[in-house]
């Protein structure tokens, strides 16, 4: 027998989903007394579910594609028209693979490597600065260090523009007509830049080495043999170092962690049995950063009772999996121990999406973005002493991105004599999360 899935009783919801931000799938779920329901937002009838089982059916691709599924405003702030999140199949697995060859071992230990230079560099300033901003400072440092990466040119004068244009296409996403229109404008501005950069390369004007996500993107060719036209090529050109700067966020909660934990300063200063790890990880699941994902059925099907329609819009609960009390002991609990002997699966723990990342549609930057974390907070709990005054730290689950208030202020700021290379070193063997 066909279980009848419970529906909301407004006409639409998108107006709520704005306004209540990560709360509004709670919510609902607390009234409902469900861990799927539906709803309309946008217009269209949508699925919402949580947990480990919903997340491995959303990843199933035999049951659901990503065609039509990403809404217009967000691919015209934060995803770019055409990128590679709303592919499938061959399409996809082949655009996926031009990814992944930018993300071995090799490549993600020079984007440490330089991710720490220009930490290191930007804490100069620190020390001679009346406060520090960390969310501003985070979203610059990891801009540069992106755009050297990447082999994108940056100069010294629109660092500060393009980092702000950044942080506003990931701040963008929430809904609200304020972010998109300022996340809209920061988007064109951006692609207009890569497109240049694009057109350089492959002109032989602008030297990118081989191994860049420049030269890798400018000379890809599709599944049909063809380069990538440059408008493509510049949101995929994008979305290879784009991403690491919404790791801002997590930087800035992991600061605020470190500061109401006291005990957790020192434990990662010792980092016994890799705590810094496990901290890292506890920072991604426990924050909130992005909401939910989307995707279209692509049949008609029955999953445990449930009748899914094709072409139906069904929405993962990211936030939501990361917290549900059947994965997570006492999830609304800070505990970085619990990673300690986690049985890691690709779909309880979905920060960045779930499933395979070399198949699927989880982040091939995830593992950046990891190991970036976690070397800016040993860099940060060992390298640097600094205080924090009172300020208003506390965040708000109705706006989406959220950050601490304050963005996070620290004053005071005195370097401490330690080699960074040791820092380097340590970490060194620690690429891979998994797989």
């Amino acid at each position: 027998m066909t279980k009848k899935i419970p529906r909301t009783k407004e006409l639409d919801s998108t107006a709520a989903l704005v306004k209540e931000g990560f709360l509004f799938f709670e919510n609902r779920r607390k009234k409902l007394r469900s861990d799927m329901f539906e709803t309309r937002l946008m217009g269209k009838k949508t699925l919402v579910f949580r947990g480990e089982e919903a997340a491995k059916l959303f990843y199933n691709e035999s049951k659901f594609q990503r065609k039509k599924a990403i809404p217009k405003p967000l691919r015209q702030t934060l995803t770019g028209e055409g990128a590679i999140h709303g592919t499938d199949d061959t399409h996809h697995k082949q655009r996926k693979r031009m990814f992944l060859s930018m993300m071995t071992p090799e490549r993600i230990e020079e984007m440490k490597r330089i991710s720490l230079e220009e930490l290191e560099a930007r804490t100069e300033q620190w020390t001679n600065m009346d406060q520090v901003v960390l969310y501003d400072e985070m979203e610059l440092i990891l801009t540069r260090a992106a755009c050297r990466w990447a082999g994108v040119p940056l100069k010294e004068e629109e660092a500060v523009s393009r980092a702000r244009e950044m942080g506003a296409m990931v701040d963008s996403f929430g809904g609200h007509p304020a972010q998109f229109k300022k996340g809209k404008k920061a988007r064109e501005s951006h692609e207009d830049w890569l497109k240049d950069v694009i057109r350089q390369v492959r002109r032989n004007k602008l030297h990118a080495p081989p191994y860049t996500p420049a030269y890798i993107v400018a000379h890809h060719r599709d599944d049909k043999g063809k380069k990538l036209d440059v408008h493509t090529a510049a949101v995929d050109l994008s979305n290879a170092f784009r991403p690491l700067i919404a790791a801002a966020y997590f930087l800035v909660f992991g600061a605020l962690a470190i500061h109401e934990n006291p005990e957790i300063k020192r434990r990662l200063q010792h980092n016994t049995d890799e705590y810094g790890q496990m901290f890292t990880q506890e920072v991604r699941r426990f924050y909130p950063f992005a909401p939910a994902m989307g995707a279209v059925a692509r049949e008609t099907f029955e999953w445990n009772g449930y009748t899914f329609k094709k072409g139906q819009l069904c929405i993962l609960d990211f936030y939501g999996t990361n917290h549900h009390p059947s994965h997570w002991e006492k999830p609304e609990e800070f505990r970085p121990e619990r990673f300690k002997d986690w049985k890691e699966s690709p779909f309880s723990f979905i920060p960045m999406g779930g499933g395979d990342h070399h198949s699927g549609h989880r982040c091939a930057g995830e593992w950046i973005t990891v190991m970036v974390m976690k070397t800016f907070f040993e860099y940060i709990t060992t390298q640097i002493r600094y205080d924090v005054p009172e300020q208003q730290l506390d965040y708000d689950l109705k706006r989406m991105p959220t950050l601490p208030k304050s963005r996070f202020v620290v004053t005071n700021v005195a370097k401490i004599d330690q080699p960074l290379r040791n820092i380097i070193d340590h970490n060194r063997q620690q690429t891979v999360i998994y797989s």
